[in-house]
């Protein structure tokens, strides 16, 4: 129900966009504080880094609005413009600083399915462990372990943010989940 309603709130706000650009701020207000996340997560920019390419999305959504093709759902649109900034600034810096770290509350629903290692994890030498062991990961299985887990996201939409094949999201899901787990058993 909720997907609905979000589809239909996009619709509406898309129309409203192409009707007067001037509530084009109903757009950034509705996923600011979401790709703002997103983009740290998978990125370890410092804040004025995650800024500027949060304003380059809404401009890169803003010049192609008249283009975004409606069989597609609008949060995966915009994911994906998230997702190749950060990727391209990523390949223009030769060093990155990680000094964004993942909010605990989230950390557990990356493994939430083992009750066992749920359990574990309510202390904090545990929280902090997990922490270390997620931004060791590859940024192909840290990426979607976020989406999915934290994000919150469908396999398809992480499809359409990613361009992979659904086949490829899970086993990347799988392995990364396996990962963790066999990491934090160490």
């Amino acid at each position: 129900m909720e997907e609905e309603e979000q589809l239909s709130d996009d619709a509406l706000m898309i129309e409203l966009i192409n009707k007067d650009k001037n509530n084009f701020y109903l757009l950034t207000n509705a996923y600011k504080d979401k790709l703002e996340r997103y983009i740290k997560r998978i990125s370890f920019f410092a804040q004025a880094e995650v800024e500027d390419i949060l304003q380059e999305v809404f401009i890169k959504v803003y010049i192609n609005l008249n283009s975004f093709d409606k069989s597609l759902k609008f949060s995966s649109w915009i994911y994906r413009i998230a997702h190749n900034l950060v990727i391209d600034k990523i390949r223009k810096n030769s060093k990155r600083t990680r000094d964004v770290s993942i909010d605990d509350e989230y950390l557990s629903l990356i493994i939430k399915s083992n009750e066992d290692l749920h359990v574990d994890l309510v202390n904090r030498e545990s929280v902090e462990k997990l922490k270390n062991v997620i931004f060791g990961l590859s940024d192909s299985y840290r990426e979607v372990l976020i989406l999915r887990f934290i994000e919150e996201k469908s396999y398809e939409e992480i499809c359409d943010i990613l361009k992979k094949p659904k086949g490829t999201i899970a086993a990347l899901i799988n392995k990364g989940r396996k990962i963790i787990k066999e990491k934090l058993v160490l």
